[in-house]
Order: structure tokens, then sequence, then C-alpha cells
């Protein structure tokens, strides 16, 4: 049954995260158990005069990467984008996406070569997204499987998922820009933590405050590190990193001159190693995110979510982002979030700007 927020959950995604205006040609992918949502992002393009071109496919994402077909296909053919699906991703004004999963848990049983062939074949055409050429943004619709994974009953989940959604996105722009603005004076960042002590700098590099953008939920500011400036440790000893639906538990990684060395994890290892070897720019970093939702205070197996909670840090080894400087390239991108809120610290240019969690400045 739709829930009444949908429309204003449509709006938001529609008008202020992707701004339609008439005539675009609106890409909106999704699955079955997202259709309430999907309906009122229809109603929502219509009414801006635009094309809403809906797909749905079992995996909630482009068609080329459902389950099916990808553990079927030879590897050749992995490796070679279909051509019309390629023209259609160049040639769209904009990308929605509507995660509504049956089973947040089925990425796992594709080959890990399978799935990087795909990622390496369309990345590509989605360098449009990449560099935010176009306007696009992804975000949950809430099903029972997401809600699992959070220890929470489907209800309890919506109402958490809403709650972080539909907040004062201007008033929550305004006082990210704050400490963005403290980040894009400085050069250096430096990360302390239990087993963590990174430094990474950032000088000449901007920060992106996430309020209503590409993602939604928002409420993070992130850029893309110089890429060879990654010095020290960092571990994750808090969260499981969660990635094509494995959930990797104590991942630690040691970094010099930009690039992990030694990397580790207390289950999953053999996948978290094959992840890092997909490509030559894997094992180096595209951002750096700082957590800042003040409706995210708890980790949900969820990284859409958790890389936002207040009080964290997140780090994405792979692909960075070009509009903001960044210039490694990968089909990877896998975000991991470092809590800081019970014994945690960030300096910048050696001056402390939050402790366990709560800004100094």
């Amino acid at each position: 049954m739709a829930d009444p927020r949908d429309r204003e959950y449509a709006e938001l995604l529609v008008g202020t995260c992707l701004g339609v205006q008439p005539g675009w040609q609106v890409l909106v992918l999704g699955t079955q158990l997202g259709k309430p949502l999907l309906e009122e992002v229809q109603r929502a393009i219509a009414r801006r005069g635009a094309y809403a071109l809906t797909q749905l496919t079992f995996s909630g994402g482009h068609a080329p990467t459902d389950r099916a077909w990808v553990r079927e296909a030879p590897l050749e053919l992995l490796s070679t984008p279909a051509p019309l699906y390629e023209h259609l991703m160049r040639e769209v004004d904009a990308f929605l996406v509507v995660q509504a999963p049956e089973n947040t848990r089925d990425p796992s049983a594709t080959p890990v070569e399978r799935t990087q062939a795909v990622q390496a074949a369309y990345r590509p055409a989605q360098q449009r997204l990449l560099s935010h050429e176009v306007p696009w943004v992804g975000c949950q619709y809430p099903t029972p499987a997401l809600a699992q994974d959070a220890g929470l009953s489907t209800e309890e989940f919506a109402e958490f998922l809403y709650g972080a959604c539909l907040l004062d996105w201007d008033a929550e722009r305004e006082r990210m820009s704050h400490y963005a603005e403290r980040f894009d004076a400085a050069e250096e960042v430096r990360i302390v933590g239990g087993g963590t002590d990174l430094r990474l700098s950032i000088a000449g590099r901007r920060m992106q405050v996430d309020a209503g953008g590409a993602n939604i939920p928002g409420g993070e500011f992130f850029g893309c590190p110089v890429e060879d400036s990654a010095e020290g440790t960092i571990s994750f000893s808090e969260f499981p990193g969660v990635y094509g639906g494995r959930h990797v538990n104590g991942i630690r990684f040691r970094f010099e001159g930009g690039r992990i060395v030694d990397a580790s994890a207390d289950s999953e290892e053999e996948y978290l190693l094959e992840t890092l070897d997909t490509d030559e720019g894997s094992r180096a970093l595209g951002e750096l995110g700082i957590g800042c939702n003040p409706g995210i205070t708890r980790h949900m197996r969820n990284t859409l979510f958790d890389e936002k909670m207040d009080g964290t840090v997140h780090i994405a080894v792979g692909t960075g982002f070009p509009d903001l400087g960044g210039t490694n390239v990968s089909a990877v991108h896998w975000d991991i979030v470092k809590d800081l809120r019970s014994d945690g610290r960030i300096y910048l240019d050696g001056e402390l700007v939050q402790e366990n969690g709560a800004w100094t400045i």
C-alpha cells in the first residue's frame, strides 16, 4: 500500500535532486516492489512536461546487470556493452534509480569476475554520471529485505527512511557548508581512532555538499583525496563493509604512497582481495566523505544510509569524481564506513576539528 509520504518523496527526487525540465527524457529504474514510489515519480515527471522512461528489472539496476543473464552469458559478451543500452545511457537527460530489493544478498551469488566484467564494460557510458554532466539520483524504498538487514520491522524501517530523507535540506546544506569550507581551505586531513592513523592530502581539491543531490538520503560532504597522498592505517572494526551483496567484517588497510599495500579482514578476506585486485585503480582512493545526517544514528548494513551517519567518515576505494578533481579510474567504487563517535578525531592541518563525532569548530 502506498504511503502518503511517497508524493513528497517523489517531489524531492524529481524536483530538488534532478530539477527536471520540460521535454527531458528521464530514465527511471526500479523493481516491482518499488511500484508505489515509481508511480509517484512518473506523475511528478509528467507534471513537469517531461518523459518518464521507466524500466523494471529484477535487480533494480540497468537491464544488462540482471542476475540471470550475467550468470549465464559468456565473459566475452559481458565485457562488451550492448550498443542500444549504451546509446540510451549516453542520450537521456537524467537518471533516477529506486532500489527496492527482494533479497539484498542476491548479488553475492554472482562470481566476482562476472560482476567486474559488466562494471568495466559500462563504466565509459556511466562517465556522464560520475562527472555529474547529467543529474542523477539513487534512493531506496522500504522493503522487508532492507528492514531485515537493519534489524527492524518493515514499518519501523519505513519510519526511519522517511525521517532520514524528508528533512529541511536548505537548512542542512547551510550547516554542512560551514564544515566543508574548512576542509576546502585545508591541505591535509588526519583521521585518528581505534587502529587508525591515516593522513590524506586534499590540497587543491574541493568538497561537495550533498543536501538533496545525487543520493537520497543526503547528509554528507565529500571530495577526492590527492591520489598518491594516503599514508598510514585505517581499521573498520565497528561496522562491516557492504558491497556486491557481501558483508566483510573487520577490514584493515595500510597505505603507502596513496595505495593499499596491505589489506586483511576477519571475514570474506578472499572477496576483499579479489575486489582490490579488480584493476589498477582499485587499490587507490576515490573519495573521502564526512557523514552529517542527524536522522541516521545507527548502522543499518545499508551503505546508502550508513555513509551519511552523523559522526562517521568513509573512504571509497576505486574510482573518483572528475568534477571534484579526482583522477583515479576503476570499475570499483566501494564506500567503507568508520565510526568516530566513541574514539575518533579529525584534524585539518594539525587542528582538531571533530572529536568523538562532535564538531569543535
